[in-house]
């Protein structure tokens, strides 16, 4: 069983939130990138990875952007904590032999979001996997795995659920195209203990699934899979997240998450209700197998 921070203090979301204040108070001072790194001495891409989240700075680090930005007191302290906390390692870290570094980032900001929305065309979403559907996924993906390096990834995969399982558990909508559930990942035992799950599923508080059916046509989702997550701070905004070899895609600009909240928004009203999904989904794991 690994060991859980709380939401609001996954050290992901906690070095994103880290850097977007420390632009924000820069900018407050009125100082450009350049302009502070030599002030500092600092190498010339240190702040920029700083700012972009593509470093997690030591707290001496903050002390000193925070003193020349003239931030003192509580809000000053507070940043520091942040700091401090940004640092920690989560509980994938264990797992950084098998993880590439952004689906690590994808794992901690997951651990901090509210909601998850999710669109999957094609397999069920990694949160709603079985165990041995997430196997047979990860054994016939694009990656030449060994046997060990394909168990250590569905034990990812399965710790990343058991967030549905806390009290703070965020708010999950999954739309899915019918095609997942037609696909007989790992067989048709395999599929239809999948499906049965779906159903459980479903069933919880807090977990919506809809299910767009091949009679829609044509719908907002063909382009490919997306994630968005949300979380409870203001100061936190939403990312998509695009999963794609070999690295995932992150958005963060608001145009871009506004183009994904309207796609979304067009795929529900395409996809069947939720009571209606549950019944198609009974009704292929009746036919399986």
């Amino acid at each position: 069983m690994v060991r859980r921070q709380d939401r609001g203090r996954s050290p992901v979301l906690g070095a994103r939130r880290l850097a977007l204040e420390l632009t924000k108070r820069r900018e407050a001072a009125g100082l450009s990138r350049e302009e502070v790194t030599r002030r500092l001495e600092w190498a010339g891409s240190t702040l920029f990875r700083i700012e972009t989240g593509r470093t997690k700075p030591q707290p001496r680090s903050v002390r000193e952007l925070l003193d020349l930005y003239n931030v003192t007191g509580a809000e000053k302290e507070g940043l520091l904590q942040l700091a401090r906390d940004a640092r920690k390692a989560g509980w994938w870290h264990s797992f950084r032999d098998v993880l590439p570094d952004p689906y690590q980032v994808f794992i901690g900001l997951e651990e901090g979001a509210v909601a998850v929305r999710t669109f999957e065309p094609l397999m069920v979403p990694g949160l709603l996997q079985t165990p041995d559907y997430a196997r047979a996924m990860i054994r016939g993906g694009p990656q030449e795995l060994d046997p060990d390096e394909i168990e250590r990834r569905v034990e990812v995969r399965t710790a990343r659920q058991e967030l549905l399982n806390r009290p703070d558990r965020p708010r999950l909508w999954a739309v899915l195209d019918e095609a997942v559930l037609h696909r007989q990942v790992g067989g048709a035992a395999v599929m239809k203990h999948q499906l049965a799950h779906l159903i459980e599923m479903a069933e919880q508080g807090r977990t919506t699934i809809q299910v767009v059916p091949f009679a829609a046509g044509a719908h907002a989702g063909t382009t490919g899979p997306f994630v968005m997550l949300d979380f409870a701070e203001p100061t936190d905004p939403t990312v998509v997240y695009l999963e794609s070899l070999p690295d995932g895609v992150y958005l963060e600009g608001a145009s871009d998450i506004a183009r994904f909240m309207i796609a979304f928004d067009r795929l529900l009203a395409a996809a069947l209700h939720p009571d209606q999904s549950v019944t198609l989904i009974q009704r292929i794991a009746d036919a399986t197998g």
